[in-house]
């Protein structure tokens, strides 16, 4: 095992909605299977404005984070390579799962690893618990056992790879859900972190993609992710009248393939009036439970639509993803998708800015030496 010096870490700690304290710990060895990343970079992602807004059905507290990238600061025994086989060292550029994938309980049996019963074993605990660095907003974060994890291709910078390990995975694996392919329609509802990435895998599988959003400034860097079509939904007056106008870009059909990455439930409710019969919906942004919403169940059986959801991912996603982001290098500006940063000091300003809508993605810069 890797012997680690007792140097001192620290962690950023929601005490409950909306309020945060910085507590330190001594950094701990890594056990059998286990690795110690130092973060470099950690993302604000909408999970976490549902937690610190009190909006998340069971979280209350503990350390925050999940969207990060790290290197490797130590290992534990064994452990000499990803879970792609690649051969690691300290000071590699590492990302991972965010959740434990057990390989053991029935979903993971019948081959649901997305849905494993202990994927959230050690998400977000309280610090004062042993190994204390359970999220990304802190100057470590422990990688357990059964916590995919890999090494960042050499051409990928460290603000494409934070992203890597929840919205472009997410939405790729939704994708491939949806067996989107050439030629076929996508309509994007949302052109957030997860409608960015989304539109550049659509584009990649060969789609013709229209994205939905009442921001300008969103649907402005929609188009940089090569989106053929932007349609800004305070320009029309109903459901109906964008439904048209979706029609009139799809040939009077609609669109083969519906996403869904708002997070609102009137989205869900709109969007089966925008795909075709016959049609896919894949809802993904959606993930508080009680939210309810109007629903036209008659249409989605008249139109034979299937809806597709799809919570977090296989773990080899991850792994997709990050040789998504060294072929597409340069093509898409993931790099831009980034729009302000923050210290470690300074993320509760992060997360109130955020909730506020006065920044679209925030970051936060932690070890940067």
């Amino acid at each position: 095992m890797t012997k680690v010096a007792q140097k001192m870490g620290k962690v950023a700690v929601m005490t409950e909605p909306e309020k945060l304290s910085y507590q330190e710990y001594e950094i701990p060895e890594p056990e059998n299977g286990a690795v110690v990343l130092k973060v470099r970079r950690t993302n604000i992602c909408g999970s976490e404005l549902h937690i610190w807004q009190g909006l998340h059905p069971t979280k209350r507290k503990g350390v925050l984070g999940h969207e990060m990238i790290g290197e490797l600061y130590a290992a534990g025994k064994d452990v000499t390579t990803d879970y792609a086989g690649n051969p690691i060292k300290k000071g590699d550029r590492i990302v991972s799962a965010y959740y434990i994938t057990c390989r053991k309980c029935t979903p993971c049996v019948e081959g649901k690893f997305h849905l494993c019963e202990h994927a959230y074993d050690f998400w977000n605990k309280d610090p004062e618990e042993s190994p204390h660095f359970h999220g990304t907003y802190a100057t470590h974060y422990y990688i357990h056992p059964d916590q995919y994890f890999y090494k960042v291709p050499d051409n990928v910078s460290d603000v494409s790879a934070a992203s890597a390990n929840c919205a472009l995975s997410q939405v790729y694996f939704g994708i491939d859900k949806a067996r989107v392919t050439y030629n076929e329609f996508v309509v994007i509802q949302g052109a957030g972190g997860l409608g960015l990435n989304a539109i550049a895998v659509a584009k990649e599988k060969g789609a013709i993609v229209i994205v939905i959003d009442g921001v300008e400034s969103r649907l402005e860097q929609a188009k940089q992710f090569r989106a053929d079509y932007t349609l800004n939904f305070n320009d029309y007056l109903s459901t109906e009248n964008l439904a048209d106008a979706v029609k009139q870009l799809t040939g009077g059909s609609g669109a083969h393939v519906g996403i869904e990455l708002t997070g609102n439930p009137k989205a869900f409710a709109e969007g089966i009036y925008y795909i075709r019969p016959g049609g896919r919906f894949v809802s993904i942004g959606n993930i508080t439970p009680g939210k309810l919403v109007e629903f036209d169940p008659g249409l989605l059986t008249r139109k034979s639509i299937d809806i597709i959801s799809a919570v977090r991912y296989d773990p080899w996603y991850l792994y997709k993803s990050l040789q998504f982001l060294s072929a597409n290098n340069g093509k898409y500006p993931f790099d831009k998708i980034l729009d302000a940063e923050f210290s470690l000091d300074e993320i509760k300003t992060a997360l109130d800015k955020s909730a506020s809508r006065e920044v679209t993605r925030a970051t936060i810069l932690v070890n940067q030496d």
